[in-house]
């Protein structure tokens, strides 16, 4: 994958990275393979940094604390929430700015992006492959959406939106920090940026 380096506000250089990428991890060897995928995409040490919390022999931290905990020590413009089993397939570093910047001048008081969501009336706005279709587009892009999929969530950190305090375990927080972008008068988005999720996702009794 080739990689063209976008150029980087300057705002930007004197605070920290563009991105703070953060993971719980239950399997180090996946985690790794998903670092590689994001480094060889352009999400290099002088534009991200990856951050993670180890769950591989324990849950220490469920969804609610760990975010609580990135969003506190993230140096980046944007802290992007994402799960172990995603890669990068051709979109990179230089691309997701594209998307951000663009949806800078269309909703200045966005808080949060992802590549899945449902809107209000129940739509869904999709950009992913995985083990449900390869390439799957369902836009338009970018549309306003009340819940994001929680494989990717990107959070603007200057927009102050968290997950709520009293909440806990491995589910909803995407939809919870939604709600809570609302609520601060922001709004979340799903935006064209394709990856590639090595899950399904699991819709069981613990769920």
């Amino acid at each position: 994958m080739s990689f063209t380096p976008p150029p980087r506000d300057a705002s930007t250089t004197l605070s920290g990275p563009i991105f703070s990428i953060c993971t719980l991890v239950t399997n180090h060897a996946e985690y790794r393979a998903m670092v590689e995928s994001f480094t060889a995409g352009g999400f290099t040490a002088e534009y991200a940094e990856f951050l993670y919390l180890d769950n591989s022999a324990t849950n220490n931290w469920d969804a609610f604390r760990g975010i609580q905990r990135f969003i506190s020590v993230a140096r980046g413009h944007y802290v992007i929430l994402c799960h172990q089993d995603i890669r990068l397939i051709t979109d990179d570093c230089a691309v997701l700015q594209e998307r951000l910047a663009a949806l800078d001048g269309l909703d200045a008081d966005w808080a949060l992006a992802g590549n899945a969501g449902a809107t209000a009336n129940g739509s869904l706005v999709i950009r992913i492959s995985d083990p449900h279709g390869e390439d799957q587009r369902r836009g338009p892009f970018p549309t306003q959406v009340v819940s994001l999929d929680e494989n990717f969530i990107i959070l603007r950190r200057d927009a102050l939106v968290s997950v709520s305090a009293g909440l806990s375990g491995f589910h909803f927080y995407g939809t919870d920090m939604c709600l809570q972008a609302r609520c601060a008068g922001r709004s979340a988005w799903a935006i064209d940026f394709h990856l590639r999720h090595l899950s399904e996702g699991r819709v069981d009794a613990s769920f």
